[in-house]
């Protein structure tokens, strides 16, 4: 695959982000190298090899699903530097 300026230009403009002419005709060549590369990725042979979703291999701890009640609402609010009936106070921002 090859990119040309004009494709620069517009890929810029769709991710507004302005680009000069100069700058364009720079990325072109920077982005077909970029391209060539993750083409050679296509020559791997990956044939046998499953997907990871991590390099080491692991499993999830679960914890028990069970409904509890916090009862830190005072704990919660302990350090705030205003608050009344275990709810935050701020000041007023809105005219």
């Amino acid at each position: 695959m090859s990119v040309d300026t004009d494709t620069v230009k517009r890929v810029a403009r769709l991710a507004r982000i302005k680009v000069s002419e100069e700058d364009a005709t720079r990325m072109t060549g920077e982005l077909n190298a970029i391209l060539g590369f993750v083409e050679q990725l296509d020559e791997v042979d990956i044939s046998g090899v499953e997907p990871l979703t991590s390099v080491v291999e692991q499993t999830m701890k679960k914890r028990a699903d069970g409904v509890t009640d916090g009862n830190k609402a005072a704990d919660i609010t302990l350090n705030a530097p205003a608050s009344e009936d275990h709810f935050f106070m701020v000041p007023k921002v809105v005219e």
